[in-house]
């Protein structure tokens, strides 16, 4: 009877500890995943400026191991795209000196240089991947203010060196130059891919509410804690004009928002102004009075790209390519003769705005 008894009892204490474990397990279950959730911010720095990413996540979600492996997947895309680095892809690539010889690259790279052909196609040139000659001699790339405007002599033999289409591509993740003087230039599409591939690495850890921002460039993946979309803001285009003033507010779910502008980067000589946007079709900066591109796209790299490119194009032939992508919207901000400014809208643009 007392053995009975006692197996009884011993039973009785397996239960009551089973019992525990199931409501711990319970417990850490809701607090994971059934709306104990907390909105967290992350910080740092990369490609020579900062990012800021909000997720929305559960109170035992690891910050610091989720930030390295965001950290280190940062540190990979730089490696390979900064033109900054020495030994980087892109810059053993633009060292090559040899037409013809195949250099084999990695699938970020490769991944990248596929976008950009095709934003080359799309755009008839307005964006290209190879300007950075160009950029540099009007003194606004890694070469540093030269001061002055260039001789029409030196811009016309620097474009014999710029053009995509010098750039022989092939499934087996190798290019090659045509024109050994070619030199590649992702900047306006790499901080773009940079903010996907982030949104990729904090997806692949169960994380499926997110805002990724890297220099202004944003992508917001399904929604905020309180369960709207997220508020982001199109930065007012003007030389004075603080980082903090929103001229348009948008809400984001599951899109991309790219901005480029003439108002942060360009100098004046002679009472006109000349930009960092640089027309690589003609070698000189564009002479137009768009002042602010933004671009809606499922892609980030898309949208920066295009960004730049819409600028290049211009109003009518921007919106016309835009009005023709699937998924893809605009904004572009043009600055009239008496200072005004000016909207002009793709045809879906205006569902993503919000009341400032």
């Amino acid at each position: 009877m007392a053995k009975v008894s006692s197996e009884f009892q011993q039973g009785g204490q397996g239960m009551r500890r089973y019992r525990l474990l199931i409501f711990i397990c319970f417990a850490a279950g809701c607090i994971a995943g059934c709306g104990f959730q907390k909105e967290i911010l992350l910080t740092g720095r990369t490609m020579g400026t900062t990012y800021h990413i909000k997720v929305v996540a559960g109170y035992l979600t690891h910050t610091s191991r989720l930030q390295n492996k965001i950290d280190q997947r940062l540190k990979q895309i730089n490696n390979s795209m900064s033109v900054f680095i020495q030994d980087s892809e892109i810059s053993r690539f633009n060292a090559l000196n040899q037409a013809g010889k195949p250099v084999r690259v990695s699938d970020d790279f490769y991944g990248v240089m596929i976008m950009a052909r095709e934003l080359f196609r799309l755009t008839d040139g307005a964006w290209d991947g190879t300007v950075g000659p160009l950029i540099n001699l009007w003194g606004f790339g890694d070469a540093g203010r030269q001061g002055g405007i260039p001789e029409k002599e030196k811009i016309f033999a620097l474009k014999a060196d710029v053009g995509f289409d010098l750039i022989e591509m092939d499934g087996e993740n190798l290019l090659s130059k045509k024109n050994p003087a070619v030199r590649l230039n992702l900047s306006s599409i790499a901080k773009g891919f940079a903010v996907d591939e982030v949104e990729a690495v904090i997806k692949s850890q169960g994380i499926e509410n997110c805002l990724v921002e890297i220099g202004g460039e944003v992508k917001a993946s399904g929604r905020k804690l309180d369960g709207t979309r997220w508020k982001v803001g199109v930065n007012t285009p003007g030389k004075n004009s603080p980082l903090n003033q929103v001229y348009e507010a948008l809400g984001l779910e599951n899109k991309a928002l790219a901005t480029s502008g003439d108002y942060r980067n360009y100098f004046e000589k002679n009472g006109i102004t000349y930009s960092h946007i640089i027309d690589p079709r003609t070698g000189s900066p564009v002479a137009d009075t768009v002042v602010s591109v933004s671009v809606l796209s499922d892609s980030c790299a898309f949208a920066d790209g295009l960004a730049t490119a819409v600028m290049v194009m211009g109003v009518e032939k921007g919106l016309d390519l835009v009005n023709a992508l699937t998924g893809v919207e605009c904004l572009i901000v043009v600055r009239e003769a008496e200072g005004l400014l000016t909207d002009h809208v793709s045809n879906g643009f205006r569902h993503y705005l919000l009341s400032l």
